[in-house]
């Protein structure tokens, strides 16, 4: 399990901090573990929310060959960045705003001052209204990315559930890993892309409604009531960004939220940094890791030294 973050607001001195981070999963704490090591006073505000804490198992993170869980990996990541003199605290941040030089984000009605903020919110997935979600998530019969886990899917009846077109696109990396994947289209595909699917190999079933839980699979009913049961469901509904407090702020951002920053993680706004699935749509953790590394390094080279 997460342990919940020990610090509290009464906690924290007068003192800006060095750099405030919000998101606490492996972009927050990658960033707070090499911010610490750099000697910095960071702190990370979290909701609990990470999109990592929902991986039942991966085995696609480097070094874990035998599998890792979301919530194992975040607790271990944590204690380090801990270890380092980092500080937690679970809470939300609801505004953040600029004020005399520095960032004020504001959390549970009391006010933190930070010389930088890094944003590691991520992102949340729609999900198909389906009951027992978590349970279907942990068996592994509901997934939401194939490039972290269709490997695990090899050879299984796939089902690809959304709007036909991005479902579509979603069947096709699929078929790498199987040759029975079928869009799962809530509206009508055009008969041109039906045709284009089925020459390589993909099936379609126009119209659901609705999904129910079998015991490791999920069956979907179509609008004329036929039944179909699936080994593996990857949704292709979209997500929300979580990208409010930046953009409320005027940072630039794309058509779907996601923040435009530079080579250094840095967006538009002065002082304002992003990593992780806020910034990028390949919603990996070894890119969320990555990202922190590179903005937590342009943070302190950023700062006032801090020579021993």
């Amino acid at each position: 399990m997460i342990q919940p973050a020990g610090t509290t607001l009464n906690d924290l001195s007068g003192q800006p901090l060095d750099c405030l981070i919000v998101g606490g999963g492996p972009a927050g704490l990658t960033a707070a573990l090499y911010l610490a090591r750099y000697r910095r006073d960071v702190l990370v505000v979290d909701d609990g929310a990470s999109r990592a804490a929902l991986i039942p198992e991966s085995h696609n993170y480097p070094g874990f060959s035998d599998g890792i869980s979301g919530e194992a990996l975040l607790d271990r990541l944590g204690e380090q960045a801990e270890q380092y003199g980092a500080r937690r605290l679970r809470g939300r941040v609801e505004a953040l705003r600029r004020e005399g030089g520095l960032f004020v984000a504001h959390s549970d009605g009391k006010s933190l001052h930070a010389r930088r903020v890094l944003l590691a919110t991520g992102i949340v997935d729609d999900s198909p209204d389906l009951p027992d979600l978590e349970y279907v998530i942990e068996r592994g019969a509901l997934r939401y990315c194939p490039i972290c886990d269709a490997y695990e899917a090899l050879d299984k009846k796939i089902g690809v559930l959304g709007r036909a077109t991005p479902a579509a696109k979603k069947a096709r990396f699929l078929r790498t890993w199987s040759r029975d994947v079928t869009v799962l289209a809530t509206d009508a595909p055009e008969p041109a892309l039906a045709a284009e699917l089925a020459r390589t190999g993909i099936k379609t079933m126009a119209g659901v409604a609705g999904l129910t839980r079998e015991e490791h699979r999920i069956s979907v009913r179509g609008i004329n009531g036929e039944m179909h049961e699936f080994d593996v469901v990857y949704p292709a509904l979209g997500c929300q960004v979580r990208s409010d407090l930046a953009r409320e702020m005027g940072a630039r951002c794309d058509d779907i939220g996601l923040l435009l920053v530079d080579d250094k993680q840095k967006t538009s706004i002065d002082g304002l940094y992003a990593a992780g699935d806020v910034v990028s749509d390949l919603h990996q953790i070894s890119v969320a890791t990555g990202h922190a590394a590179i903005a937590a390094t342009a943070i302190h080279n950023g700062l006032p030294g801090n020579p021993r």
